[in-house]
């Protein structure tokens, strides 16, 4: 699939121990290569996406005037991105999407929202979207589960450490809306960027625009996949856990391709007062220091802004 591996991981829910190895080797192998797989096998029903994708492309045909009674605000990081809203933090043009944004699903009165502002309910557009999503969501947290402990044991580290990581997690989705480009325009539907996450889980759209430059290279690479695929990359926080062996890539979308283009992103990130260090000593070209999830979620949530100033809360700027 233009250099990005296609596995199949329905062995990682399976009991054969042979199968689930070769298949934990074979993830584990195109997050330290690339940072990117196309996985299939995962048993996401075709039609729990399909039910999503027809939601999300619903909502954002709404009037924006209806849209924006859920505008994001800098207090509550819920709700309606209009288009062009959100800047790369750096010269150019404003990103060429509109989303919504969605985190874990957690009651006010839950003791774990005082600790930290990040958690809470979320605003939810209809109940249909409510449902649909929430649904979705539920698969994404078992295929992520399953995933990271893949790579545990492919590093020869205990999975439950991770578990445990994700306990009351700070996972969160966007709901994405980008219009077509016209030919010839300079910007991005997103710019280049990596997530800064564990795990990212990606329903792709088959309008394509999703584009990937691995380790050492150049050039770009669409990121196609085939129906009922995932697509899923290796995050900041992952390579920081291995100690630099799997790679968080570069990734942006540009939709030239005259169509809309919807997708749906799963972020899988950890509790709030998890501090991510290398669970291995750490490869000699990685320097990161010790992050702190909730520290590090709430500075790049604020850096989103067209006013903030760009940050990097994952490398030390002390280190050259």
């Amino acid at each position: 699939m233009n250099g990005i591996p296609l596995i199949d991981i329905s062995a990682l829910f399976g009991a054969n121990e042979p199968q689930r190895q070769a298949t934990e080797a074979q993830f584990a192998g195109a997050c330290r290569d690339i940072g990117f797989a196309i996985v299939i096998g995962h048993g996401i029903p075709p039609g729990v996406m399909q039910r999503v994708r027809k939601l999300v492309i619903g909502y954002f045909a709404r009037p924006l005037e209806n849209k924006m009674t859920d505008v994001i605000s800098k207090d509550n990081y819920r709700g309606y991105i209009p288009l062009g809203f959100f800047t790369p933090n750096a010269a150019g043009a404003a990103d060429a999407y509109e989303g919504y944004k969605l985190h874990r699903e957690t009651s006010a009165q839950d003791p774990i929202c005082s600790a930290c502002t990040l958690y809470g309910p979320n605003k939810w557009p209809s109940r249909q979207i409510r449902e649909a999503v929430l649904d979705y969501w539920r698969h994404c947290d078992r295929v992520a589960g399953a995933l990271l402990e893949a790579l545990a044991l492919s590093l020869g580290v205990d999975p439950g450490i991770l578990r445990a990581a994700f306990d009351e997690p700070l996972t969160n989705m966007t709901l994405l809306h980008y219009p077509p480009q016209a030919p010839g325009e300079s910007g991005f539907g997103i710019h280049p960027h990596k997530d800064t996450d564990a795990l990212t889980i990606l329903a792709p759209d088959p309008v394509g625009g999703l584009q990937v430059r691995g380790r050492g290279q150049s050039d770009w690479i669409d990121a196609r996949a085939p129906d009922n695929a995932l697509i899923v990359n290796i995050g900041d926080l992952l390579e920081v856990w291995s100690g630099g062996r799997y790679v968080s890539t570069p990734h942006r979308v540009i939709n030239n391709n005259g169509s809309d283009r919807y997708s749906f992103p799963y972020f899988a990130v950890p509790r709030f007062d998890v501090c991510v260090a290398p669970l291995l000593p750490p490869a000699e070209s990685v320097r990161r220091r010790e992050i702190h999830v909730g520290d590090a979620s709430r500075a790049i949530w604020y850096s989103n802004w067209p006013d903030a100033a760009p940050i990097d809360p994952c490398y030390d700027p002390a280190v050259p």
